[in-house]
């Protein structure tokens, strides 16, 4: 399966899932206070978005868009950018009912028809950063980034995808796939969406590649507490190995 197979892949995946998601994304959208991952942890614990005020940001692989609620309350000019027709449709729905409206795109992050230099910020929660070939959306983030332009995304943790079985979940205290040869394009079992989660060293050499420096790297933990509609890890797991991270970078100018 190439990456285009991979595209629509993801768009039937994600079809057969949108659903499931109006109800989370409705809360997002009501909340003024952002809070990242399956965790929902609190922008003021992560710092993932950078002052938007006044500047023009893409979101890629936007699902139900509520990052870019975000980012409009605070003054940004978001531009929202998924592949998946049903998911836009929830975004839309959801724009109609809090009064706040934006562009929505229907493209891939491989692929998306904006002109080069658009914008100042490009962010992806679990969107593009994870369901999108990296040798192809990051160079795709960057030419629609200005020089100097930030890049933030969140992903699962290549740890959490070692200690993943194939077939089943959750996560264990033990490493179960091989660091070599499994992390990458992943394809579990039981679902027929394509995952891309590549190693450290791998993301490092292709954000470098597609022109990009990187600032940070920050690892997430579980909070106290923490709890999660999803099952494939365990708070306790989460507390003691991060099972998300978020990546900063800026295009070099």
């Amino acid at each position: 399966m190439s990456s285009s197979d991979s595209v629509q892949a993801n768009v039937e995946h994600w079809t057969a899932w949108a659903a499931e998601y109006v109800d989370p994304g409705r809360r997002n959208w009501e909340s003024n206070e952002p809070d990242w991952g399956i965790w929902n942890i609190p922008e003021s614990e992560v710092g993932f978005l950078p002052d938007v005020d006044g500047k023009d940001v893409v979101e890629l692989g936007c699902g139900t868009a509520y990052v870019s609620s975000w980012v409009a309350r605070r003054g940004g000019r978001p531009v929202g950018v998924d592949p998946t027709p049903a998911q836009l449709g929830t975004a839309r729905r959801l724009q109609q009912e809090f009064g706040l409206e934006f562009p929505l795109i229907e493209a891939p992050g491989e692929n998306v028809p904006l002109p080069d230099a658009s914008f100042d910020v490009a962010l992806s929660e679990y969107g593009a950063s994870l369901w999108a070939d990296p040798q192809k959306w990051l160079p795709e983030a960057a030419r629609l980034l200005r020089p100097g332009g930030l890049l933030v995304f969140l992903r699962p943790s290549p740890l959490q995808m070692l200690c993943m079985p194939l077939d089943s979940v959750p996560a264990r205290d033990q490493l179960l796939n091989p660091h070599f040869g499994f992390l990458g394009r992943i394809e579990w079992e039981d679902e027929e969406g394509v995952e891309y989660v590549h190693s450290h060293g791998d993301l490092i050499r292709f954000l470098a590649e597609a022109g990009f420096v990187v600032d940070e790297l920050v690892e997430l933990r579980a909070p106290e507490g923490a709890t999660s509609r999803y099952d494939h890890v365990t708070p306790e797991w989460a507390r003691r190995w991060p099972s998300e991270e978020v990546w900063k970078a800026h295009k070099a100018a």
